[in-house]
């Protein structure tokens, strides 16, 4: 029965580990895409549905770069958990969209 437990365990870290690397491949796709359409915004290429993909992909790494500071800090697997949780019930997405499995947060003022 341990035994059952132990690669049920093992069963569920693989697949975590497996949609994280899939996050992140998807993440650095985004981004190879984000710096070709700023490229051609530099040699006025670019059209302005083109700059809002790349804008949402350049908020989405600070998104990373911020939760990056929270990793460096002691307590973080506590922390992060939590910011994360507060953040969604104030309507404030914190996670790259690579990341989100669920639909984005709305603002319930939105709707008005």
């Amino acid at each position: 029965m341990k035994r059952l437990i132990n690669l049920k365990r093992k069963y569920s870290f693989k697949q975590k580990m497996l949609s994280f690397k899939q996050a992140l491949a998807q993440e650095k796709q985004e981004t190879i895409e984000m710096l070709s359409i700023y490229k051609k915004f530099t040699k006025r290429k670019a059209n302005k549905e083109e700059m809002k993909i790349a804008h949402t992909q350049y908020f989405d790494l600070l998104k990373g770069c911020g939760l990056g500071v929270f990793a460096l800090l002691p307590f973080a697997p506590i922390t992060i958990p939590i910011l994360l949780k507060v953040g969604r019930m104030v309507g404030v997405e914190l996670m790259p969209t690579s990341f989100n499995d669920k639909k984005p947060v709305q603002n319930p003022d939105q709707g008005k």
